[in-house]
């Protein structure tokens, strides 16, 4: 019984999971997700609380246990267009354009959080399983678009599987009524699969197909929150760099032949600050992040390596906006309405290396509710709908060109893009254990 329990925990959290802001989900179950990702000042929920201020679970006081499912869709579009030459090699002026539509299936995005919080308590203490980061696609092989034309023209069909399952062991104090400090060790897990994969040696057939490799990690989260006690809120956290062990790839050609290689990407550091206001029947939040992709392995680096590998994604840092607002006027049924806004973290000129990684959502949308069955439970659901707002555009690349077209051997009048919608519909179930007072 255990081990079944065991091995469906793993299935849940190891599907592929589809981030928004980079390759980071903007926000963790119906709640917080409804609130647009903003919770570093605003706990209204354990799982938002957890995932974005240690500190800020110092507002619970009595044991909570919560878990939300979604379903996530996604819809990214490759483009491609490149010249077409002679049988002397020369331009001919007209040019081969086509599109390819990702064929992924839907995602599940499972998330379960506990909080020990006891009335009278300065101490309060919360366990977490999140899939926090996640990217994917699907596009098959094609003899109309350019880029997915059979090795080695183009390169056939194109998948890629990224989840990052992060568990947290979360401890608050609350140094004073109005003030708490939080602490969070993070273990993590995360597996990838890349096809074709560019972080290997190509042969003369092109490069290989992976399996699913995965590393382990681990990093911390530090919280501050402050509440006035009289409507106002604010909160501020850091999550490091999450260090991994690197990815070992068991690689295979299409000439059959195999190889081996090893790839190291870690989670980027993250620094957040947040405002909340509650007054009456409204619960209003603002979280303004930074996250630090140019500092962080496999993305602070980009470009051919001398054996015609991809060295890395080539990341700048980015900054997101999230912000909700929560309207309590109708018994038993809180409303909420959220938005997040992001900025891009690829450029033109590495466009072409991030094809396996298109999930970039510029602005979302959520719309979510909680019915109230009773004092102990209540059921949340929310709707989401993300879009990239224009196509990631850059020119496509071959090493060969490099001497010619530094730095990166960009293709004279080629160019690829993509970009993507998403929609998702999740459910939560919350359960509030019966308050238990305590003496300090």
């Amino acid at each position: 019984m255990k081990t079944s329990i065991l091995k469906l925990f793993v299935y849940l959290f190891s599907t592929t999971i589809l981030a928004q802001s980079g390759h980071i989900m903007q926000g963790v179950g119906s709640v917080n997700m409804s609130m647009g990702g903003a919770s570093t000042a605003q706990p209204l929920d354990i799982s938002g609380t957890l995932q974005w201020n240690p500190a800020a679970i110092s507002v619970f006081d009595k044991s909570i246990l919560r878990f939300d499912m979604g379903i996530f869709f996604s819809t990214p579009e490759l483009n491609s267009t490149v010249p077409e030459f002679d049988d002397f090699g020369q331009p001919t002026g007209n040019f081969f354009s086509g599109t390819t539509e990702d064929d992924r299936p839907a995602s599940p995005m499972p998330a379960i959080a506990f909080v020990w919080g006891k009335e009278d308590s300065r101490h309060t203490f919360g366990a977490s399983a999140f899939g926090i980061s996640g990217f994917g696609v699907t596009f098959p092989e094609s003899m109309s678009n350019p880029i997915n034309m059979p090795q080695p023209n183009g390169f056939g069909k194109i998948k890629s599987d990224y989840m990052l399952l992060q568990v947290g062991l979360t401890y608050a104090y609350e140094i004073s009524d109005q003030f708490s400090i939080g602490l969070e060790p993070t273990f993590n897990y995360a597996s990838l699969q890349l096809m074709p994969n560019p972080t290997a040696t190509p042969n003369n057939s092109g490069y290989p197909s992976t399996n699913k490799a995965s590393a382990t990690g681990f990093g911390a989260q530090f919280g501050l929150f402050y509440d006035s006690g009289i409507g106002i809120k604010a909160g501020a956290s850091y999550k490091t760099t999450q260090t991994f062990s690197d990815f070992k790839f068991e690689n295979t050609h299409l000439d059959n032949s195999s190889a081996k290689n090893e790839f190291n990407m870690d989670y980027p550091a993250i620094l957040s600050f947040g405002l909340g206001y509650s007054k009456g029947d409204f619960d209003l939040a603002v979280d303004y992040r930074t996250v630090f992709y140019e500092n962080t392995d496999g993305f602070s680096t980009t470009g051919w390596t001398e054996t015609g590998s991809v060295a890395g994604f080539g990341w700048e840092n980015i900054s997101i906006l999230s912000a909700g607002v929560q309207f309590k006027g109708i018994h038993k049924l809180p409303l909420r309405l959220g938005y997040t806004y992001s900025t891009n973290p690829i450029n033109e000129e590495v466009t072409f290396f991030n094809i396996p990684a298109t999930a970039i959502i510029k602005n979302a949308f959520q719309l979510g509710l909680t019915y109230e069955a009773s004092d102990a439970v209540s059921i949340d659901a929310v709707y989401h709908y993300g879009t990239s707002s224009g196509a990631t555009t850059g020119p496509m690349l071959n090493p060969m060109f490099v001497e010619a077209y530094p730095p990166y051997g960009a293709i004279p009048g080629s160019e690829v893009s993509y970009d993507m919608t998403t929609s998702m519909i999740m459910v939560g179930l919350n359960y509030a254990f019966s308050k238990t007072k305590t003496v300090n």
